[in-house]
């Protein structure tokens, strides 16, 4: 009986011996806590739904370290059937409170939702979800674009995307399908998209097309959830932006994972950063949730110096690692592959070994270098509670406008010329780099999980929709997108008439 309780429980009743200050902690209180989230409203719909919870004390006070990771206790049924497909994760971010993950595998008439801490229902549980609560593979749209942004509570703007179309105001999809694959068609690699009545067309142009399967896979999510507008574009597939001509030429709109000061392309949220999304509790271990549980040791105890471990992509990656050899004792930076400087390897080698994403969190400092545009890994390191050094960079993921430096992250020089200043800096103002830690942490729990990401998707069609001058069509050569078949996702959709205009 008594191992099954929680190691503060065992603390403070004297049952359990650890080190002197440890035990003194608050205990969490079923009344004051607080429990939260878009993961107990129906209408949310994700490949994984998510909710919080925030210890709180008797006194009313937050705790700002872990109760155990097993203090709270959750399940989630649905009263109208014996068994529920749900598979359920409480995520104990260290900090006081706790991220709760489920995905589920069938819709549901209604949810309940029990939050338990030693028995007690928290807060207001059990929480009734009332349904129909449909799971992500139903192919069920809301009709009503603007009733869907309420209900993902989606922000009225993003900033990238206004700064990107704002060079674009007008879009013809009839010159558009004519003139960028004659402009780019032979040497990139595209793919030509047209939503038409929410159901998804494709037409490829290039040779390496593979990594159209994350586009298409977000496609179709997102039109299984509401109805897009009626939209015609072109994507991207390589690393690089495309669109390369001044304002006051003639440009063509390029939807890109990645932008950069002297180009002019559309961003949507990088592909690793999508996929992550969609296979949230799937096939990827490393997502925006689960690294909120990974983040290493304390701050107190996590080592002082630079961590940095990748492939050469980039000159400054090799001078990163020149660098690490000369001060090994502010800087660990290290190769796991060689592939561009290939007949450098004897000079920056040996290779070392691939270090779980997780153990970077054992620094305090994490080194953000751009590889062949910019490092897709950097709202992963922001969700850890180590702090950011970023490299000043041309190039952009669609949040960079938000991150302000010295709040969100310490900048480092492009040349990493003060890199090691940097280090010596947090070194020796260890509570404020902390505090930009936090702040960077903050910022990614806010604006980069998966309700954001939908947001920014749809608001990216939306907005780009209303500046076609000519009706988006469906192009000869195209080719439907289907959905999944409905044997694997069945349900039954129950949607009420739009109320408003998409």
């Amino acid at each position: 009986m008594l191992a099954k309780l929680p190691w503060f429980v065992l603390c403070w009743l004297g049952l359990l011996i650890l080190p002197p200050g440890v035990c003194t902690g608050s205990l969490p209180s079923a009344a004051k806590t607080l429990v939260w989230g878009p993961g107990l409203e129906a209408n949310v719909v994700l490949p994984a739904r998510f909710f919080f919870i925030q210890a709180v004390d008797s006194n009313g006070i937050n705790l700002t370290s872990s109760p155990g990771e097993d203090t709270f206790k959750v399940k989630i049924v649905s009263p109208t059937e014996q068994f529920s497909r749900i598979w359920i994760q409480v995520l104990d971010r260290r900090d006081g409170s706790f991220l709760v993950r489920y995905r589920m595998y069938a819709s549901y008439t209604d949810l309940h939702i029990d939050v338990l801490l030693e028995d007690k229902h928290v807060a207001r549980s059990p929480f009734t979800v009332k349904g129909p609560v449909y799971h992500d593979g139903c192919d069920c749209p809301q009709p009503s674009g603007a009733e869907w942004q309420r209900d993902m509570h989606c922000p009225s703007s993003f900033p990238q995307i206004e700064s990107d179309l704002a060079l674009y105001p007008r879009v013809d999809p009839d010159r558009n399908a004519q003139e960028i694959p004659q402009r780019f068609g032979q040497r990139q690699s595209l793919c030509h998209y047209t939503i038409k009545d929410n159901k998804v067309y494709i037409k490829t142009l290039g040779e390496h097309v593979g990594f159209r399967i994350f586009i298409d896979a977000f496609l179709l999510s997102l039109t299984r959830k509401v109805r897009v507008p009626d939209v015609e574009f072109f994507v991207n597939l390589g690393d690089w932006p495309l669109e390369k001509r001044s304002p006051s030429d003639k440009l063509h709109p390029i939807f890109s994972w990645c932008g950069s000061n002297d180009t002019r392309d559309i961003v949507m949220p990088t592909y690793d950063l999508t996929e992550s999304v969609l296979e949230t509790m799937g096939r990827v271990s490393l997502d925006m949730m689960s690294v909120q549980a990974n983040t290493g040791p304390p701050w107190r105890e996590k080592n002082a110096s630079g961590f940095w471990r990748g492939r050469d992509s980039r000159k400054e990656r090799l001078d990163l690692v020149k660098l690490a050899r000369a001060h090994p004792d502010m800087v660990d930076a290290a190769f796991t592959n060689f592939f561009f400087f290939k007949h450098d390897e004897s000079l920056y080698g040996p290779l070392v070994k691939h270090v779980s994403f997780f153990d970077f969190f054992k620094y305090k400092y994490q080194i953000n270098i751009d590889g062949t545009v910019a490092a897709y890994r950097l709202p992963y390191l922001l969700a850890g509670d180590s702090v950011v050094l970023k490299q000043d960079s041309g190039y952009y993921e669609h949040f960079y406008s938000q991150l302000r430096p010295w709040e969100h992250y310490i900048p480092v020089r492009a040349d990493l010329g003060d890199l090691l200043d940097k280090i010596t800096w947090a070194r020796q103002h260890d509570q404020e780099a902390k505090k930009i830690a936090e702040a960077g942490q903050q910022f990614a729990r806010s604006h980069l999980l998966g309700d954001s990401i939908f947001c920014y998707y749809y608001k990216l069609f939306q907005e780009y929709a209303k500046l076609q001058v000519r009706e988006p069509r469906v192009r000869e050569g195209m080719e439907s997108v289907p959905q999944p078949s409905e044997d694997l996702f069945p349900c039954s959709c129950h949607r009420t008439p739009p109320k408003d205009e998409l």
